[in-house]
């Protein structure tokens, strides 16, 4: 028997809690780029589970490799050795230029272990009083604790009491501010070299350069938040390196096992020197699953050209984007990088965003008046032509309802 679209919604009412305000669709399976609901509709994916499915749905060659490991053996814990953590940390380290990375089963919890990695660092130096954060005002971490407390956003922060601090929260726009932020007792600096949730907002070189003063004035550890803007997501391995940072800790997920959980702190040397055995630690981190489809996903972006893919493809949805901005008043800005972009429009952007899924084009809203496009890495020119494509058309619909932007 055929489940529709209400009788998911009843059933998720009953039993599922409430955290998710679901577009009303139901996705059953997804080939490349599209997904398909359950009426056999097809629908161009601009979003790839918030950067997550980085090789498109259903990618042959994953599916071959998660079929033969999960016949042969998923898990056995971190209390044992198995083939493939050495493989998949060689790999990171390799495209990071760090030395060692620690592997968990999200962003959230990369961006964990790299807070937890800094204040062990400044404990083991004899000055265990270096326990505060400075964080950048837009930022997105995560929703654990320890990544809410450097969120910058009181509607995540507030409903959920004192979070672990103390954290100061620096306007990237005033990168002069920063100098007096940072004291005696602060740890680390964390930042995303673009943010995400924020708006795709990439980091000025003036604060970037700003970052690295204080830090080279005063021993502060960096923690670049990558879990969105790296692996090869910008055409670059990773994008902190593009502005001239030198982070000291590196948090990656999303895109790293391309739709099976995984994620991974990446270590310097500096630190690895102070990180003891117990110091941290998960069950399912780093199974012989998440690690094999790690290593896979690592293969295409190094050796298979997928970078290079990126970095094509990225710069022709650019020239699109900014010709279909002149076309539209409505949208202010367009921001970011390789296949990490965004469309700053004069209002609320969820006019749009419904109005292209009823299209068949999956976009997001962030940061209220932003539409965010994270596709696969795989995505070809010829669909990404089909997609703005849709977004002149989505724009022309409801232009006449939304507040134009006035340009200079």
């Amino acid at each position: 028997m055929k489940v529709t679209l209400d009788d998911i919604k009843a059933r998720e009412s009953q039993h599922v809690l409430q955290t998710y305000r679901r577009q009303p669709v139901v996705f059953v399976r997804g080939q490349g780029s599209f997904l398909y609901d359950g009426e056999g509709r097809e629908y161009l994916d601009l979003i790839s589970g918030i950067g997550v499915t980085s090789l498109g749905h259903a990618h042959p060659g994953l599916a071959a490799v998660i079929a033969d490991q999960a016949s042969t053996l998923l898990h056995v814990s971190n209390l044992y050795y198995h083939p493939f953590q050495a493989e998949a940390a060689a790999r990171l380290t390799q495209l990071s230029g760090l030395a060692r990375a620690f592997f968990c089963n999200s962003g959230t919890e990369a961006v964990e272990a790299c807070l937890k990695f800094s204040r062990r660092y400044w404990y083991t130096q004899g000055s265990p009083e270096r326990q505060s954060f400075v964080a950048v005002e837009g930022a997105f971490a995560g929703r654990t604790m320890g990544a809410l407390s450097v969120t910058s956003d009181p509607h995540y922060r507030d409903p959920f009491g004192t979070l672990i601090g103390p954290v100061t929260f620096v306007d990237p726009q005033k990168p002069e501010t920063l100098a007096a932020a940072v004291n005696e007792r602060t740890a680390a600096i964390i930042a995303e070299p673009i943010q995400g949730e924020g708006g795709i907002r990439p980091m000025s070189p003036a604060f970037a350069q700003a970052i690295n003063d204080v830090c080279s004035r005063t021993g502060t550890l960096l923690i670049a938040d990558e879990v969105q803007s790296g692996l090869g997501r910008t055409g670059h391995p990773f994008y902190a390196p593009v502005l001239g940072l030198r982070p000291d800790l590196v948090s990656v997920g999303k895109a790293l096992g391309s739709g099976v959980p995984v994620g991974a702190a990446l270590v310097s040397e500096r630190v690895i020197s102070t990180i003891s055995p117990g110091d941290h630690g998960t069950t399912y981190g780093g199974n012989l699953l998440a690690c094999r489809s790690a290593i896979f996903f690592l293969e295409q972006l190094i050796d298979k050209g997928l970078l290079d893919h990126v970095k094509t493809v990225g710069d022709h949805f650019e020239r699109r984007l900014r010709a279909l901005a002149l076309q539209h008043p409505a949208i202010v800005e367009v921001r970011g990088v390789g296949l990490m972009r965004a469309l700053q429009m004069a209002s609320d952007a969820m006019p749009i965003v419904d109005e292209a899924r009823s299209r068949g084009l999956l976009v997001n809203r962030t940061d209220e008046k932003v539409v965010r496009m994270l596709p696969p890495l795989t995505i070809s020119a010829a669909e990404i032509d089909r997609a703005v494509d849709i977004l002149g058309e989505v724009l022309g619909a409801v232009s006449a309802s939304m507040p134009q932007a006035v340009h200079a």
